[in-house]
């Protein structure tokens, strides 16, 4: 989406918010599933948070190269359907400084092949109208990836009728590929087309290639990404941490 500039949200007070809770959140997730009584059993929740030097969407960056903050929670049931929402802050330069995503889907493995099938809604609660459209949107997603050993491979395609701001339908076609080193550490790469069938002239292609790992429990990752359009490249240092499961 729209190139950005960070705002207020990444300010010292939110940084340091931030920091605070992060010890919180394994008691916070040990509570919502003690407290569920027998659903409970039958359902995993986990939660995530991140510290990343930028966030770029699909090749471009969402907060003006500057860093960001995130963080989400994943509930997933017995026979593979699964639900969640991810946060995080961005600038778009016209006051929205806040993405909040909602998704769901389902996942099944056949012949060896595993598939993921569901939906995702963009959402910015904070985002004035572009051209009396909102920049809200919902995309369908398939993908199916399989692993070969220390190998994987995976697509996906993911599908708009109405995507950002009103710009109608709009298709993303991505694969990748990674292979695990052993010791928690790996690494890929990955290539998607952005097509758009009102705005042809906007299509363009992104590419990344990242390593990433683990060191005392901390998850961390060094990610390069380009564009085949004017949007640039990027380098995204990131450090995360899940909890529950």
């Amino acid at each position: 989406m729209s190139p950005s500039k960070l705002g207020e949200l990444f300010h010292v007070q939110p940084l340091a918010a931030f920091l605070e809770i992060w010890p919180r959140i394994p008691d916070w997730l040990h509570h919502s599933r003690a407290g569920g009584g027998a659903t409970a059993h039958a359902q995993t929740v986990e939660g995530n948070v991140a510290l990343s030097s930028n966030y770029v969407f699909r090749g471009i960056t969402q907060t003006d190269d500057g860093p960001a903050i995130s963080g989400g929670f994943d509930v997933s049931g017995e026979g593979g359907w699964y639900a969640g929402t991810w946060a995080s802050n961005v600038d778009f330069n016209d006051g929205t400084n806040l993405e909040i995503d909602a998704y769901g889907g389902y996942q099944f493995a056949v012949s060896g092949f595993d598939f993921d099938l569901g939906a995702i809604y963009y959402a910015y609660p904070d985002s004035p109208q572009v051209g009396g459209n909102d920049q809200d949107f919902l995309e369908f997603y398939a993908g199916a990836g399989r692993s070969f050993g220390a190998w994987s491979a995976d697509a996906k395609i993911s599908y708009s009728d109405d995507f950002y701001a009103g710009t109608g339908q709009a298709w993303y076609f991505e694969t990748g590929a990674g292979v695990d080193f052993g010791n928690g550490i790996g690494m890929d790469a990955r290539v998607g087309f952005n097509r758009f069938d009102d705005f042809s002239g906007a299509d363009y292609e992104d590419y990344q290639i990242g390593i990433s790992g683990s060191f005392a429990g901390v998850g961390w990752d060094a990610r390069f990404h380009d564009t085949s359009d004017f949007y640039g490249d990027a380098v995204v240092l990131s450090i995360s941490q899940s909890f529950g499961g």
